[in-house]
């Protein structure tokens, strides 16, 4: 079955935390928005990761990274005013819209989303 990553679900597995046995089982058939993408290089440079061949292991085990569309960014800003009250980033929208454009179950630590209005299935790392 193929899934989303959020930032949040990669970030736990390439840290070890809890629940990165889940995503080591499901990374050879993910996807990941390029936005999130930028997401998780920029929170592992801020932490003093080299992140010169990231990318290209994490491709190496099956993961990929799809463009972020002018749809996508169309949805990630409807998804503004039902989701503001639980605080999601452009970052946790750009994950969502590409759960809803292709129709795929979305693997995220982060649980308020659990609590969405949308027609997306989530899925809660921990």
């Amino acid at each position: 079955m193929t899934v989303i990553l959020d930032a949040s679900a990669l970030l736990a597995y390439l840290r070890q935390e809890p629940g990165a046995e889940v995503v080591d089982g499901m990374l050879g058939d993910s996807v990941m928005a390029s936005v999130n993408w930028a997401e998780v290089v920029q929170k592992s440079i801020s932490v003093g990761v080299d992140v010169q061949r990231m990318l290209e292991d994490l491709q190496a085990l099956g993961m990929k990274v799809e463009p972020f569309l002018p749809e996508d960014g169309d949805m990630a800003g409807r998804l503004w005013a039902p989701t503001r009250q639980l605080g999601l980033s452009l970052g946790d929208r750009a994950c969502l819209s590409l759960g809803l454009r292709l129709g795929l179950t979305v693997l995220t630590c982060d649980r308020a989303w659990a609590q969405l209005p949308l027609d997306v299935v989530i899925q809660l790392l921990r």
